[in-house]
């Protein structure tokens, strides 16, 4: 029997001072920020809680805070969605499935405040998290993000379909391994994106790098 069976885990919004206190220290300690300026201000997810916000959390059976996650409302020319910004799991409950317990709580989160769409970021060379942000949840990879933080991280950016089940796989798709060099990578992805094309799943391969495989954006 698997931890994950053993433990029983319940997903909450997060509402009061001490949780918010207990969701940053978290935050750090996962995150290893020992400067102040990489904080999380509880007050800031207060007022996100009270403001349409997503403050979402897993606790465990002893009600410790394991995992966290926070979002906030955005807009385009389409309308509403609801952005992700952060999703954080402690060390030692990480690979239990808890990533995805967050997501669907900000997920229901987002779908009581009338959004129907979810964006959030990630590293494009983390093989692992692409694939269960494209393969598992079933976002789509819609733009990509050079530097967004800073030399050296880029991101893609994800929308997820919060009134859809899992979309279905597109008949034809174009492959691209990963390579080894990052402005390869950023030139290759955005060239494809340009293309009309949105990334739908990423694998590992039996050598041990990834692949993305791209397909229509109304896939």
């Amino acid at each position: 029997m698997n931890r994950i069976s053993e433990v029983s885990f319940r997903a909450v919004s997060l509402t009061t001072a001490s949780r918010f206190a207990e969701a940053s220290e978290l935050y750090r300690a996962v995150f290893g920020y020992l400067d102040p300026a990489y904080g999380l201000n509880p007050r800031l997810l207060g007022a996100l809680a009270s403001n349409g916000g997503s403050v979402v959390g897993i606790l465990d059976e002893s009600d410790k805070l394991v995992a966290f996650a926070y979002g906030f409302c955005g807009t385009d020319r389409r309308g509403f969605y609801h952005y992700s910004q952060s999703a954080v799991v402690a060390a030692d409950q990480q690979g239990h499935g808890l990533g995805r317990m967050l997501k669907h709580a900000q997920r229901e989160v987002a779908l009581s405040h009338g959004m129907s769409r979810m964006r959030w970021t990630y590293d494009p060379r983390q093989v692992r998290n692409a694939h269960f942000n494209l393969d598992v949840l079933g976002a789509r990879g819609r733009w990509f993000a050079p530097d967004m933080y800073g030399p050296g991280t880029d991101r893609v950016i994800v929308e997820w379909d919060l009134t859809r089940e899992q979309p279905a796989v597109p008949a034809s798709m174009t492959e691209l391994v990963m390579p080894t060099d990052p402005a390869e990578l950023r030139s290759s992805f955005e060239g494809l994106l340009a293309q009309g094309l949105v990334a739908v799943s990423c694998r590992r391969l039996p050598d041990g790098t990834g692949a993305y495989y791209f397909g229509p954006a109304d896939a």
